[in-house]
């Protein structure tokens, strides 16, 4: 038996299906010191983006039986892992689970974008009839550039393709896609309608900043459903109220819950607040990957 803290939550089957295992699952939500005490007390941890699992979190379990760290999703970013290894504890996390989800989130967005459906569904609720401001577009023909190509790229990109459009991609591996094509970072941010970011971020230099966005097309749209930081949001509005990109769509921030004005106040810009994975099914499905987890480490 182990004592396992879901501290942002888990799916109800797999806490019951963790519970029928003999194990003792704890939902409850801890902060600062109350969440240092109950690390080490438990056997495992789960957790999804809210919870951050630094230094002083991992010492803490680390002086008591805390053996495994799960992330449920795929960032780890809110994890020191590598600290977290040094001191004997595992982490893992269930990359594949939600790929398809993010997928049509990023799909959504895009579509959203190219025929102004935000902003026509807040103007409407004010008595506004804008019927010839919001001409779109279609993305059918259009090039969507995927800024990496992991499992959620590739389910957007067989997405997009089914749509007509056509898929571009860079990735710091050289990968195959089935009629995408790979190219140079530059020439992705030249060449895209739509661009799409689909990787991490470590710290530092935003991978998307004032010179990237001078290489892209004049009414380009950006799309970040990977993580805030990724993109330089101040340099994201600037780039916007400049014409350079015609709008963007965010799921994630620099800062979370988001800050930054220019962000909130860019209408612009579709805003969801971090809601990727968020759908029945990935969370259903990262349930089964942590029960999974659980069933082969303790």
């Amino acid at each position: 038996m182990a004592l396992i803290l879901a501290n942002d939550g888990i799916d109800a089957s797999a806490k019951q299906a963790l519970i029928d295992l003999g194990h003792v699952v704890d939902t409850a939500k801890y902060e600062g010191d109350a969440l240092l005490a109950r690390l080490a007390e438990v056997d495992a941890v789960i957790v999804r983006s809210a919870t951050k699992i630094r230094n002083p979190e991992i010492d803490a379990g680390a002086a008591g039986n805390l053996k495994l760290i799960i992330r449920g999703g795929v960032g780890v970013d809110n994890i020191n892992v590598d600290y977290a290894e040094e001191k004997g504890i595992e982490v893992r996390n269930t990359p594949a689970a939600s790929s398809s989800a993010v997928a049509e989130l990023a799909l959504g967005h895009m579509l959203s974008l190219a025929r102004h459906i935000g902003e026509a569904n807040v103007t409407m609720r004010e008595g506004k009839w804008l019927k010839k401001q919001y001409s779109g577009t279609e993305i059918a023909g259009k090039t969507l550039g995927l800024i990496g190509f992991g499992r959620i790229a590739r389910s957007l990109a067989f997405k997009c393709l089914a749509l007509g459009m056509d898929v571009i991609f860079h990735d710091c591996l050289q990968l195959e896609g089935d009629n995408c094509e790979q190219k140079c970072l530059e020439d992705v941010l030249r060449e895209a309608d739509y661009i799409s970011l689909h990787v991490p971020f470590s710290g530092g230099k935003p991978l998307i900043g004032k010179e990237e966005f001078e290489l892209m097309k004049d009414g380009v749209f950006i799309i970040n459903c990977a993580r805030g930081g990724v993109v330089d949001e101040d340099a994201l509005v600037d780039a916007i109220e400049a014409g350079k990109v015609a709008g963007a769509a965010l799921d994630v921030f620099e800062v979370e819950p988001l800050e930054n004005e220019r962000i909130r106040n860019c209408d612009k810009i579709s805003l969801t607040p971090h809601i990727g994975a968020a759908t029945a099914e990935a969370q259903a499905r990262i349930g089964d990957n942590i029960v999974d987890i659980i069933k082969e480490r303790l």
